[in-house]
């Protein structure tokens, strides 16, 4: 069976944007199946309608099921484990530019309602990789000590690639693909 990894953007973003399409194209020529998800409302996101949109998508989750996200694609992620049934477990996911809190953000506050449950996101998944920038102007480094700590996530920094979207970086990006194939190897 082929592993198929899901991307999901983050808030206000869009599959087709940024370093997702170059991404795909390279990963599948590694024989992964690639899904690029286009969010519900990306400027006024839903956590319940993000997390649905996932698991639709998803099916039957398994060890052959990887996951990258951006930005609120990592908490969508997240939230997705959270809501797995007991004995479900996938091979592991790529967080990219990933934080823990609302960020001072009102359109994304509903995401963090709920204390985040570590515990139940470990027993679903026990393979993540953390990306971040020390010049990300939304999310500060300083969230990988979290990942860390709570996940046991293998935390990459990046120099100088910003929130990893829009002028901050180009439409090839090799540390994510560098990340992804050692997560999912």
């Amino acid at each position: 069976m082929r592993k198929r990894v899901f991307f999901i953007h983050g808030w206000g973003g869009g599959p087709e944007e940024g370093w997702r399409p170059w991404l795909k194209e390279r990963l599948e020529a590694k024989v992964f199946t690639v899904i690029n998800l286009s969010m519900p409302d990306t400027d006024y996101p839903r956590m319940n309608e993000w997390v649905e949109t996932l698991s639709g998508a998803v099916g039957e989750p398994d060890k052959d099921c990887f996951f990258v996200g951006h930005s609120l694609g990592c908490i969508t992620i997240l939230r997705y484990l959270e809501s797995l049934p007991k004995g479900k477990k996938v091979g592991g996911a790529l967080l990219v530019a990933a934080f823990t809190q609302d960020l001072g953000i009102n359109e994304i506050k509903n995401f963090f309602i709920k204390d985040i449950n570590w515990e139940k996101i470990k027993k679903h998944c026990d393979n993540f990789t953390v990306l971040l920038s020390d010049n990300d102007h939304y999310v500060p480094i300083t969230y990988g000590d979290i990942f860390k700590e709570k996940l046991n996530a293998k935390i990459i920094i990046e120099h100088d690639l910003g929130h990893f979207n829009g002028d901050d970086v180009t439409t090839e990006l090799p540390p994510i693909l560098d990340a992804f194939s050692q997560l999912a190897k």
